[in-house]
């Protein structure tokens, strides 16, 4: 029996720190989640409503805040964010502040190739490829259905993966449809 559970608990530990893909397809960026160029986030600094509204992420990676000006948010995740808010806004301005920031839009994702309409669209948390597909009207009666191609935001090049329904897209990517042949 102590055979039996020290085998089960040597089977567990060599689980720890997998994170399971749906759909076999490409482990989400780490920094995938993080804030870019293009978002618009909501801060709200308690207690202080001209401190609180909507911002969005400029191309160079900053938010413009009122009294601190410029604020780096690009490469950040929005608690990260609330604290470098915070910080600044601490040094001079208000005594113990309070922030929370919250992800309103992210960058939209891009449908390309074999689809009815392809184009730019809003991401959605939680998206997939099937997802992606219906905001595209769905494939052309040319679409390979095998495979897709998809470009992570911040990735040189496309790779291409087997289509599965479950396959997670994230802020910013672009996934194309190439045309099959009989």
């Amino acid at each position: 029996m102590k055979l039996l559970l020290a085998l089960a608990l040597l089977f567990l530990s060599a689980c720890v720190g997998q994170t399971p893909v749906a759909g076999g397809g490409p482990p989400p960026a780490a920094d995938a989640m993080k804030l870019a160029p293009g978002d618009k986030v909501k801060v709200t600094t308690y207690g202080e409503p001209t401190l609180t509204g909507e911002f969005q992420v400029t191309p160079a990676g900053t938010v413009a805040f009122p009294l601190i000006g410029d604020v780096q948010a690009a490469g950040l995740d929005p608690a990260a964010l609330a604290g470098a808010l915070e910080a600044k806004l601490g040094a001079g301005y208000l005594l113990n502040p309070k922030v929370a920031v919250e992800v309103l839009t992210f960058r939209p994702i891009y449908v390309l190739g074999e689809v009815q309409k392809p184009g730019e669209y809003p991401y959605t948390p939680g998206l997939t490829i099937r997802g992606a597909v219906a905001k595209a009207d769905g494939f052309t009666y040319r679409a390979n259905q095998k495979k897709v191609f998809v470009k992570r935001a911040g990735e040189a090049g496309e790779t291409e993966y087997p289509l599965t329904a479950d396959f997670a897209i994230m802020p910013g990517d672009t996934v194309r449809f190439s045309e099959r042949y009989f």
